[in-house]
């Protein structure tokens, strides 16, 4: 995998995905890696998502004769599936003992773990925060974005009038719906006895389905469709629309669809139960991992400690508007208005429960259908009975 170069330094082969890093950042990383490690050269190779798992674990399970990475970087609710197996380095003691274990992001740190160990090192964070219409709210008399749910009802009743919606909350839009849960200390899934099984009955992640049934109906976002179908940044482009949920950079996509509401967005939080907490939010990001063949294991973990610590984490999140690794970073994008929003949720966020064959939940996705039938008059305890049974179903590890 590493090979001596004619200045005899080692080589550490990294694999990075296509847009995760700007070519600046990387160059200006390589340029000091190199000069502060003598003995290694970098070798970044960049990768497309499209067929990375495949190509990943074929990575994985090579002899190490091959040219292959030494560090990959994966998406953070993919590290179990990698872990599974014995085929990526254990890196828990590396983490508690320099990199501040305790203080990463749960939403990047948790997924990095299988079976008490931590393989995946957060990298970097991303998650839905509140798009909305200044000049709507301004309308509608709102001076300032609600911080409780409570709140965040109300005003969403006095924009939900006059041919407006107050939300355009799609009705399959299960990242979402599991943020509620969360707050509400339900789970997707629970792990008891080392076995997997579907939680979406339990009362407290129906009290997060309930309050989601509640929000939606203040729009008219479509109870049999997710969040792309169709985009949700082009019906609020185009229409009269107060708010949607989702990661700040789709601001972006709306303004090329309608350049008119320039300077007229806004974000917040997503609120939370309570005006000093924020809501929980699904963590999207990425995680950097060492498979378990390499023959550079310090090269290796000398490019995990330099990306993933302050200084070039910081210099990711400001160049790419993403959320740092700790919380104790937010101050480097504290500047832009929608990663800040993002970065105060991210302080509460989750991600999907830490097992190999969640994959096969979302592939067949029984939440998505679920909430279709809560938000068409279907009863609630009994859909989410039906949905859980089939999670548990999906988490066998037997099925396979």
């Amino acid at each position: 995998m590493s090979e001596g170069g004619a200045d005899d330094r080692r080589s550490v082969t990294v694999w990075l995905m296509k847009n995760s890093a700007s070519q600046d950042f990387l160059n200006r990383f390589k340029e000091e890696f190199e000069r502060e490690h003598p003995k290694l050269a970098l070798d970044i190779r960049i990768q497309e998502w499209t067929g990375i798992g495949d190509k990943v674990q074929a990575a994985l399970k090579a002899d190490g004769t091959e040219n292959g990475p030494d560090v990959i970087e994966v998406g953070n609710t993919q590290v179990a599936q990698y872990a599974e197996g014995g085929r990526l380095q254990d890196l828990t003691l590396e983490s508690m003992r320099n990199w501040g274990i305790r203080e990463w992001l749960p939403g990047l740190a948790e997924p990095g773990q299988y079976m008490s160990q931590q393989f995946g090192i957060p990298w970097y964070a991303a998650n839905r925060v509140v798009i909305y219409r200044k000049d709507l709210f301004a309308e509608a008399g709102i001076g300032e974005p609600p911080r409780t749910r409570e709140e965040w009802i109300s005003a969403t009743e006095k924009l939900d009038t006059g041919g407006n919606q107050g939300i355009y909350l799609a009705g399959q839009d299960w990242y979402t719906l599991s943020g509620f849960i969360w707050d509400e200390g339900g789970e997707l899934a629970q792990q008891k006895g080392g076995i997997w099984k579907g939680a979406l009955d339990s009362d407290a992640a129906l009290a997060g389905m309930e309050f989601y049934r509640e929000l939606q109906a203040l729009g008219r976002g479509p109870a049999d469709a997710d969040e792309e179908h169709p985009p949700q940044a082009g019906v609020f482009a185009k229409g009269r629309v107060a708010q949607i949920i989702a990661v700040p950079g789709v601001a972006q996509t709306i303004l090329r669809e309608n350049p008119e509401l320039k300077d007229k967005l806004g974000f917040f939080p997503v609120p939370g139960k309570t005006a000093d907490r924020p809501g929980a939010v699904f963590t999207g990001g990425s995680d950097l991992v060492v498979p378990r063949n390499t023959d550079n294991l310090e090269g290796a973990v000398a490019v995990i400690e330099a990306l993933a610590g302050a200084k070039w984490n910081t210099e990711l999140a400001r160049a790419m508007n993403y959320v740092p690794n700790k919380e104790s970073l937010a101050d480097a994008v504290a500047g832009e208005e929608g990663v800040a929003a993002m970065a105060a949720g991210a302080a509460h966020g989750r991600a999907t429960p830490a097992t190999p064959r969640w994959g096969a939940v979302e592939a067949d996705n029984p939440i998505k259908d679920y909430m279709t039938k809560v938000l068409t008059g279907g009863d609630a305890r009994e859909e989410a009975r039906r949905s859980s049974e089939r999670i548990t179903e999906l988490l066998d590890l037997n099925a396979r």
